[in-house]
């Protein structure tokens, strides 16, 4: 899958690597890009490793999670480093931590296990994260004005702009999927109290901020999604045995099927919703709380659905890293 960055930029051509570390997952994408911004995928890595596991109620970040990530990671790099060659010699590789590591008192100490692997990490603040996500959502959808949704595990961010433009207005909120799941649902099936207390807590910590966009004027043309929470619910509504990334790119999901799988999910125990076809089990925990974010997304948007996208962080990260101008 490529990409068109649509900006009016230069970019130093050469091949790239960019290695997200969230909340709960820990990616990679390697790609090439051109002198018009036109990024070029070679291999796309992904893995739960759940970093943020107890994050919100110790501040601190556990050393077997430290672990579990420096390790996926150090697999990372055998796999980029089968890219390079003497064609492109060492790959350039931009490490990004977000929510968990920004929330935690021992980032230092993570960043130096990191670097015992050969790997430096910057922990981007919300905006940063902001922006990147806006810069990789909107490579396909040119000249469009859109809202782009980022549901991490610990925080989600909500970008509005043009696409291929300087965003307008970006927000970064502290309410991720794991950091609801751990506040409010505590039994095997969710309560309706659980579920409604969430809800509420989500919505009262979106609305002033969503009420400073609609005072902006700016008209949505479509709201894209991106990251695990959006593309799950493409996978399992069309019961995707195997993952297939070019079907779910692009693919849009209206309120009514959204409403329909949460209703589903949330109804089922853990062990059930882990045999989910299109579910992977290690979101199973958290998937029901990341479909809460969405539902109040859509409504504090004023939008009927959404459109999946499987260009992401990772790409802004990597055109971030080739700009020039």
């Amino acid at each position: 899958m490529g990409c068109e960055s649509g900006m009016q930029a230069s970019y130093r051509p050469a091949r790239y690597a960019a290695i997200d570390i969230g909340t709960v997952t820990c990616r990679m994408l390697v790609a090439d890009v051109d002198a018009q911004g036109h990024l070029s995928e070679l291999d796309r890595e992904y893995a739960i490793a759940n970093l943020g596991e107890g994050v919100d109620a110790t501040g601190v970040l556990k050393p077997q999670a430290i672990q579990r990530v420096v390790d996926i990671v150090d697999g990372y790099c055998r796999v980029r480093d089968g890219f390079s060659g003497s064609e492109h010699g060492a790959i350039e590789t931009v490490a990004v931590a977000t929510s968990a590591s920004r929330d935690a008192k021992n980032a230092d100490e993570f960043a130096g296990a990191l670097q015992g692997v050969g790997v430096k990490l910057s922990v981007i603040p919300g905006e940063k994260e902001a922006a990147l996500s806006f810069s990789g959502a909107s490579c396909d959808f040119a000249g469009e004005n859109l809202m782009v949704v980022d549901i991490g595990g610990g925080s989600t961010e909500v970008v509005v702009g043009r696409a291929g433009q300087a965003p307008v207005w970006a927000r970064s909120f502290n309410i991720g999927c794991r950091r609801v799941t751990e506040k409010f649902i505590h039994h095997d099936v969710p309560t309706q109290q659980e579920l409604d207390q969430a809800r509420a807590w989500i919505r009262e910590g979106m609305t002033a901020k969503f009420s400073e966009l609609r005072k902006t004027g700016f008209e949505l043309s479509r709201l894209v999604a991106v990251a695990g929470t959006a593309t799950t619910v493409v996978a399992v509504r069309d019961k995707m045995g195997v993952y297939d990334s070019a079907k779910v790119h692009k693919a849009y999901v209206s309120r009514a099927e959204l409403d329909a799988q949460f209703k589903q999910l949330a109804n089922m125990p853990l062990e059930q919703r882990q045999s989910v076809v299109g579910l992977d089990p290690g979101r199973a925990p958290i998937i029901v709380a990341g479909l809460l974010i969405m539902q109040t997304v859509l409504d504090l948007a004023g939008m009927g659905g959404f459109t999946v996208s499987e260009t992401d962080i990772l790409h802004g990260i990597i055109l971030d890293a080739a700009r020039i101008s």
